[in-house]
């Protein structure tokens, strides 16, 4: 009974290990997770109680049951039957495929990372870099939508901070579900982003089972009333100016919507705009088709440099070059509505039809989040100094035509947020920012734009050039 047992060193820490984990599943871990899952539990009834759209029940669903839901869709399992005869492999090694696409789109929502992480984590980055400023075309309106309806907020894509702009701007209102792309799809990005409700999305997949996984997605999230923001264009604009609408999400919402039966889908149009975009000499540069690809180490180098100069400049100093962040939020747009007034319903159209009611429908939209971009001194100023691009003109003159052209905005209900006690400094401000990029040439005082800086002033002035502009001239006085 008192001998002594002999182990090696390697099978007493392997028994040991053993132990711990067997101690941490059947112990702590369920301790754990009944703690976590309380607090997530108390966010939710806290929240739920200030927001505009609540959180739906299939945002708190446990992951897996959706995965499983989704995977055995019954147009999912349709689309497994045609992978499988198409490309002659044994159907299980298609349902295997449908499932993998499932973990790949599912988001982990998760409501204590998303309002007590992720809304810090973008308040600050937000609140670190721009001025920020939310506006409304009208609150009333915006006041009066459905909670119960799956709001949609439709949005033109500049910066892969409108993402962090728009959740933290809209926090006290909903929590959104993005589409984000492949370049998100890393350790531990993905985690975060995965538990902050967004999905992955392959651009481009020319996969049809992949594409019948994601569209049963969107369709299950919408006809449940998830919060969702699209961005219409599908992609970044390169040149500032709206790019065509993808059709896709789109399609994917309304192409089993019955608009009698249905809870309603309220899209709401939101403008964004920036005095600075963080990534603009990248997206203009890929307008050069001759400029050679930057390496993964480039990128990489500069954009810590990037961070590391900014996080050391003093608040002040960051607020005068970056300048503005706004987000417009324009009149929400209801699709049982729009059926009803425009005598269509999208489930009972063959597909040729329904992707020309659906274009017709996102160039509604379109509009709408045009007129909505909020109009700001940076792209103010470059439009007036690309109109005088041939001329020297002094910073009184410039901004003598900006007081004009704002006047103009005005009168045709541009949303501009600019008050007149402010106007002067707001303008000086603009002028300094592009006159710290070096984007104009400075002699005696007078100023005029530097020809290699044509194309960035113009991705700037592009975002706001849907307004008609008017002729401008100098005053007596000025000139």
């Amino acid at each position: 009974m008192d001998s002594t047992i002999t182990l090696p060193i390697w099978l007493f820490i392997l028994i040991t290990l053993f132990a711990a984990i067997m101690v941490l599943d059947r112990f702590l871990m369920p301790s754990m997770r009944w703690y976590f899952r309380r607090r997530v539990n108390r966010v939710i009834d806290e929240i739920n109680t200030r927001l505009d759209v609540e959180i739906r029940p299939l945002q708190i669903t446990q992951r897996k049951a959706l995965i499983d839901r989704l995977v055995f869709d019954e147009k999912v399992l349709e689309a497994v039957k045609q992978t499988a005869q198409e490309k002659g492999m044994p159907t299980a090694v298609a349902q295997d495929r449908a499932r993998s696409f499932a973990r790949e789109i599912v988001p982990a929502f998760n409501a204590y990372m998303y309002f007590r992480i992720g809304y810090w984590i973008a308040k600050r980055l937000a609140r670190l870099t721009y001025r920020m400023r939310l506006g409304f075309y009208d609150n009333n309106e915006l006041s009066k939508v459905d909670p119960e309806s799956a709001v949609v907020f439709v949005m033109n894509h500049r910066s892969n901070m409108d993402y962090i702009l728009v959740s933290f701007l809209v926090a006290e209102k909903t929590a959104l579900s993005y589409a984000v792309g492949e370049w998100a799809r890393i350790w531990p990005l993905q985690t975060l982003i995965r538990s902050m409700g967004a999905f992955f999305v392959r651009r481009n997949s020319g996969d049809r089972l992949y594409r019948r996984v994601l569209e049963r997605y969107v369709n299950m999230a919408t006809r449940a009333g998830v919060c969702q923001a699209v961005f219409l264009e599908g992609g970044l604009s390169k040149d500032g100016a709206l790019r065509e609408p993808k059709l896709g999400f789109l399609d994917y919402m309304l192409r089993d919507y019955h608009s009698d039966t249905d809870r309603d889908i309220t899209f709401i149009p939101v403008g964004i705009n920036y005095d600075r975009v963080l990534e603009d000499r990248t997206l203009v540069r890929n307008l050069d088709k001759t400029a050679t690809k930057r390496s993964i180490w480039f990128v990489l180098r500069t954009t810590f440099r990037f961070v590391l100069k900014t996080l050391l400049l003093s608040r002040k100093t960051r607020l005068r070059r970056f300048g503005y962040a706004s987000v417009n939020l324009g009149n929400p747009i209801s699709a049982r509505a729009y059926c009803a007034n425009n005598n269509v319903e999208f489930i009972h159209i063959e597909q040729e039809k329904r992707f020309e009611k659906t274009a017709e429908l996102a160039d509604v939209l379109m509009t709408q989040v045009k007129e909505a971009i909020p109009i700001i001194p940076v792209a103010l100023m470059s439009e007036i100094v690309l109109a005088n691009r041939d001329r020297w003109r002094s910073a009184l003159e410039l901004k003598a035509l900006a007081l004009q052209r704002m006047d103009a905005l005005k009168k045709m209900g541009a949303p501009i947020r600019i008050s007149s006690t402010t106007t002067e400094s707001v303008l000086s401000s603009a002028l300094d920012i592009i006159e710290g990029r070096e984007w104009l040439d400075v002699q005696d005082s007078l100023y005029k734009a530097r020809p290699d800086a044509i194309v960035i002033l113009e991705y700037y002035a592009n975002s706001i050039a849907h307004w008609p502009q008017p002729e401008l001239r100098v005053t007596p006085d000025v000139e």
